[in-house]
Parts: structure tokens; C-alpha cells; sequence
């Protein structure tokens, strides 16, 4: 069966909800196993301050996921035209997800209570069972190990469907946006997208020189929201007003990154280590050249993506940064 609009009152409870918290060193990070397993908060400490590696969660909470610094996507990510896919000689349908939006967006781990299963005071493993959305279901793993370094973060799901589908993982953080923010992210192409965020048309990276970010580059200034094909699962963000830098470093699965901004004025921005591209199910040839794994039942796929955070040389002034508003998905 699909799943029916979820809107935030939908998979909230009342009151504040409770965090799992870790720490390592001087890193710390909060975890929300009933608002989609999210990040609330990854932060290094710093002569007394928290110091934001994810964009933070409001202080006092909010039941949006997207207000989260992190979430993750499963059994795909980002958006699947046409109502559903074909599969295995069948239409598959899929209702939308997102207040909204008109595509089914993310999966519905991102929007589901997770449970947890262990942690301790550097690790914490989610688990749930999904019977939907639509053909989908699913057992998933989620895991957030922190140590001293960075937080590594492992994904996995089984389908426990009759039949084979094609899956689709990745993980979704919002860092913080500030004047002096860089990128190195070198990939080979970069889809272009319509009115409704849909790819289009692939271009070499090549010919669109704004958007290379093989080596050091500023985000740019407008909009973008594309999907990047012929990543080497290896980015650097660098925060010179902060002192801040974080290294990502994303599985082979991951072969494909979301770069979302809506404009220099936003005080966020998304990058997106995704397995596969936005529409991949219904993309031509077929899934599997885009990215999806097919996974018949009782098989599972699994990925991992590690954020390391490293100190660097202040050389510019480090203003102050307060709470993202009007956050939604894209």
C-alpha cells in the first residue's frame, strides 16, 4: 500500500522529544529516533561554545524533519515521477509523501519513528520494519558511531517484499551557509532540472564551469538544486570564517551527490551523498544504469558515509549564526 501526506502533526507527539546523546573529544551530537532517526545537532566544542559541523535544530524542537541537520533517505532518494514506476511488468504506485509537493520525495524513513535497539556513549544502532511505501517492505538499520575525528554513519536496508525492487540509499545534511563557505567536490557530469525539480538533460561539468567543484570553489549565488553523476565519494567543505572544515567521505555505493541552495542569502545548504540519480525509476534505460540496486527478497543493501571534522587557520571574522527559518524539502 502507499502511504497517505504525512503533515507534521501526523508523526509528532506532544512535548519535547528525547535525543540520544554522544560524544567524543570535543565533538558532540544529539540523535532523534522519533522525528525519522535524525540528526538535531552534531557540533565541536570550542573554548565553551558549540560550534555547528550540521545546521542545528531549533532550540525548544520542532516536529518538521527538515528542520533536522541530518536525515537520512530510504528506500530512495529525492523524487520519483508519474505517480509510481514500472517494474517487473507491473505499475508500481507511489501517493505523494510531503505536504506540498506533488512527487513522493526521500522514501518514509525520514518521516517515521525509528526504535532504538543499542547504544552506548559514542554509538547508537535505529532499527524499523516498513510495510509501504506502496511495493516497499522493509527492514532498515541505522547506525552513528562518533569518536574523536568525525561521525561515521551506516545505512542499510532488506527487502522484505514478495518481489524484487529496485532501492535506492543516501543521506541528507543541511550545513550552515556562511559568506566565506567553499566546496570541493569533483564529479563528472550534473543533471539539469525542470519547473518541477526533475532532471532533464546531463552535461559534462566541463560546460558548466560555475558548477565545477573540483577544486575549491564558492557555492554559487542563484538557486541550484542538481544531482552530480561520476562522484569519487570524497568532498571537503571549508568554513574559513569558522575555522572549519569537514571532510566527507561517502562509500562506493555513493556515487552521486544532491548540491541544493536556494540563494547566498540562505544561511543553509544541502550536500547530498546519494546512491542514485533523482527519478532513477523511471529514467531511460532502466534503474539499475542510474544507480538503484535491484534487490531481491531477503537481500540487503548497505552504505556508509563519514563526516570528519578538522580545525583550520581562521583568516577571515566569524559571525554569529542562529537557526535556519523556512527550511523545506527540495
Amino acid at each position: 500500500m502507499s502511504s497517505p501526506i504525512l503533515k507534521a502533526c501526523d508523526f509528532c507527539g506532544l512535548g519535547r522529544r528525547g535525543t540520544v546523546r554522544l560524544a567524543a573529544g570535543s565533538l558532540v551530537a544529539e540523535i532523534i529516533p522519533s522525528l525519522g532517526g535524525g540528526v538535531a545537532r552534531f557540533d565541536v566544542l570550542r573554548g565553551g561554545q558549540r560550534i555547528e559541523v550540521f545546521r542545528a535544530w531549533p532550540e525548544g524542537g520542532t516536529d518538521d524533519p527538515n528542520t533536522l541537520g541530518l536525515y537520512v533517505l530510504v528506500p530512495w532518494s529525492n523524487r520519483i515521477s508519474g505517480r509510481g514506476f514500472n517494474f517487473g511488468g507491473a505499475f508500481h504506485a507511489l501517493l505523494p509523501n510531503a505536504e506540498g509537493e506533488p512527487c513522493p520525495i526521500h522514501g518514509d524513513g525520514w518521516l517515521s519513528p525509528w526504535h532504538v535497539s543499542s547504544n552506548s556513549d559514542r554509538c547508537v544502532t535505529l532499527e524499523r520494519e516498513a510495510g509501504g511505501p506502496g511495493p516497499y517492505c522493509y527492514g532498515a538499520v541505522l547506525d552513528y558511531s562518533l569518536d574523536a575525528d568525525g561521525m561515521t554513519i551506516r545505512l542499510a536496508a532488506t527487502n522484505l517484499a514478495a518481489i524484487a525492487l529496485p532501492f535506492g540509499l543516501g543521506f541528507h545534511p543541511w550545513f550552515p551557509r556562511t559568506p566565506a563557505t567553499q566546496l570541493m567536490a569533483p564529479a563528472n557530469s550534473v543533471w539539469l532540472e525542470d519547473a518541477r525539480h526533475l532532471p532533464t538533460d546531463r552535461a559534462a561539468v566541463a560546460r558548466r564551469p560555475e558548477w565545477d567543484f573540483s577544486s575549491f570553489r564558492s557555492l554559487p549565488t542563484g538557486w541550484i538544486n542538481n544531482g552530480f553523476v561520476g562522484w569519487n565519494g570524497r568532498a571537503t567543505i571549508r568554513w574559513e570564517d569558522r575555522a572549519l572544515a569537514l571532510e566527507v567521505e561517502a562509500s562506493p555505493q555513493l556515487s552521486n551527490f544532491i548540491l541544493y541552495s536556494p540563494s547566498a542569502d540562505a544561511p543553509f545548504f544541502c550536500f547530498e551523498p546519494v546512491s542514485h540519480a533523482v527519478d532513477a525509476h523511471n529514467l531511460p534505460p532502466g534503474p539499475e544504469a542510474h544507480g538503484l540496486v535491484v534487490l531481491e527478497p531477503g537481500t540487503t543493501l548497505s552504505t556508509d558515509c563519514r563526516f570528519r571534522v578538522r580545525e583550520i587557520e581562521c583568516t577571515l571574522n566569524a559571525p554569529r549564526y542562529g537557526t535556519v527559518p523556512g527550511s523545506r524539502q527540495h
